[in-house]
């Protein structure tokens, strides 16, 4: 099955409309599945404590994604064909999501927070599940919270919470790992910003979902990070995939039809010389 791939906005949407659609025709133009947003307000995502002593923690509210987008980003997703995919930080976010979202994400951040797991289940629409910081034993726990709400369609992202996260630090063996011991599908939630890591994660470990940030033109509010792609820079990744999955094959070993005329040049049986006895009688001179 290919690999899906799925463009996280995050918070560089600037809250502008006009700038999600973009992000939304962008995502679909280079290739993607699915576009990914995050619904959260601050003054929910936080606790008191911290806003009170944090100017830091307070000014991400312009990070905001204003929930009366949200039909309007629904509508652009399903023009462009593309999943719309949003993260709920909150209970009434789920539901907000409901009538529109193909599919829930639920951040690493959130992973431990039994009464969210069981809202975005209880949905019964697909849950992707990031598991950056998580030990293998609170991931087995997620999943069986996820899967005794009602999640029957689930898929977890091995994930490392660095921004950008060192090639060294990728270890995308754990998504065999995820694989097998939550036994669902298993993909990779990049923050490494290297082909290279993408091509190991899809070809080397079988990766379902591939999620990456996203920015237009390296102005969004998170891009300085450095653990964001701009479009041409994954839309050639994107390509190189599709086509590498598409060399795969049946796995059965005969020649295919445009090989019939070269195989009557390999070298004789009984002398060594190429081409075939009977294609040597037949040749006439250069070009035949």
């Amino acid at each position: 099955m290919p690999a899906q791939f799925i463009a996280e906005v995050s918070s560089n949407h600037h809250a502008s409309l006009e700038r999600c659609l973009q992000f939304i025709g962008t995502a679909a133009k280079i290739g993607c599945d699915g576009v990914k947003f995050q619904l959260f307000r601050i003054d929910q995502l936080f606790a008191p404590e911290i806003l009170a002593r944090s100017a830091k923690h307070r000014e991400r509210k312009q990070w905001e994604l204003p929930p009366q987008f949200i039909p309007d980003i629904g509508q652009a997703c399903k023009q462009n064909s593309i999943d719309f995919i949003c993260t709920p930080f909150d209970l009434p976010a789920v539901d907000t999501l409901y009538p529109y979202v193909d599919a829930y994400k639920i951040a690493s951040y959130e992973l431990t927070w039994p009464a969210l797991l069981k809202e975005c289940a209880a949905t019964q629409k697909p849950v992707i599940l990031s598991t950056g910081m998580a030990t293998l034993s609170e991931c087995k726990a997620a999943v069986h919270i996820l899967s005794e709400a009602g999640c029957d369609k689930l898929t977890v992202l091995h994930c490392v919470s660095l921004y950008p996260t060192p090639p060294e630090c990728a270890n995308l063996a754990a998504i065999h790992t995820l694989r097998d011991s939550c036994d669902c599908a298993a993909g990779w939630s990049d923050h490494t910003v290297l082909p290279g890591v993408i091509y190991q994660a899809v070809f080397g470990f079988g990766a379902e979902i591939i999620e990456f940030h996203l920015d237009l033109e390296g102005k969004g509010a998170e891009f300085s990070a450095g653990h964001c792609w701009l479009p041409d820079q994954i839309g050639d990744v994107i390509k190189n995939i599709r086509l590498g999955e598409s060399s795969v094959g049946n796995g059965v070993k005969i020649n295919v039809p445009q090989e019939e005329r070269e195989r009557l040049w390999r070298a004789d049986p009984k002398d060594g010389y190429r081409p075939f006895k009977e294609m040597r009688l037949k040749f006439k001179g250069d070009g035949v």
